[in-house]
């Protein structure tokens, strides 16, 4: 007959080897586990949230309905058909394309020329665009004389009291007192660190606001860069068709 030393060695012994087994058991299903998942989505961790998806959604804010293929849409909880408060998009110039495969290097930055645009589409809240609160606004803020630009351009810069800091306005020449380009973009010497350093805001559809964002480079592209977010955008909402 076992002694209880004996009796309770065996049992810790017992019990240690029990751990060992599910300690073992639970690495072998955590392995099988990662294997699985690396299987079903790593090509999305590949993809950094990008997707080349093209399923189309029909995405509603407020009496606007706009078509949007999902490798456009920035954020995969907005990838979705249903009624919305905002959608983001990002886009490849000049093609004006969303993300593939082969621009996988474009939309995730790490190409030499910066080549990637933002857009935020939400309903909108001001009377005005960009262009129509140059007059009452933006002219009141910024400094005189102005400095010759890209492209026929003029910029100017903040005044310190304008609340604008380190940021210049872009000014077409053309459209009298609604320009019909007017744009905010940080300073040249701030721009380098920054993959859209400018901004410009439209209106479009019913009521609809949108904001795109873009490198300062493409201030020398300002009017067909303007057109083609305009025919981007009108193209894209459903009504258009």
């Amino acid at each position: 007959m076992q002694s209880a030393a004996q009796t309770g060695i065996a049992i810790t012994e017992s019990r240690f080897f029990a751990r060992v087994f599910y300690v073992f058991f639970g690495l072998a299903v955590l392995s099988a586990a990662i294997n699985l998942g690396g299987r079903y989505f790593g090509s999305t961790i590949a993809k950094g949230g990008h997707t080349d998806d093209t399923t189309v959604r029909e995405i509603v804010i407020g009496n606007d309905v706009l078509s949007i293929p999902s490798n456009m849409i920035r954020f995969h909880t907005q990838r979705r058909d249903g009624v919305a408060n905002r959608v983001d998009l990002y886009l490849k110039w000049p093609e004006m394309a969303g993300y593939s495969a082969k621009t996988r290097n474009d939309f995730n930055l790490i190409t030499p020329e910066r080549q990637i645009l933002f857009l935020s589409i939400e309903a909108r809240t001001m009377s005005r665009d960009m262009s129509g609160r140059y007059l009452p606004i933006y002219s009141t803020l910024i400094e005189q004389p102005g400095k010759p630009g890209p492209a026929g351009l003029m910029l100017y810069s903040f005044r310190q009291a304008s609340g604008y800091i380190n940021e210049e306005l872009a000014v077409s020449p053309t459209g009298g007192d609604r320009p019909d380009f007017v744009a905010r973009c940080l300073e040249e010497s701030v721009a380098k660190e920054t993959i859209s350093a400018c901004e410009r805001d439209i209106q479009i559809g019913e009521g609809l606001h949108l904001l795109y964002r873009f490198p300062r480079d493409l201030l020398d592209q300002w009017r067909a860069l303007d057109e083609a977010v305009k025919s981007f955008a009108a193209g894209h909402l459903a009504d258009a068709r």
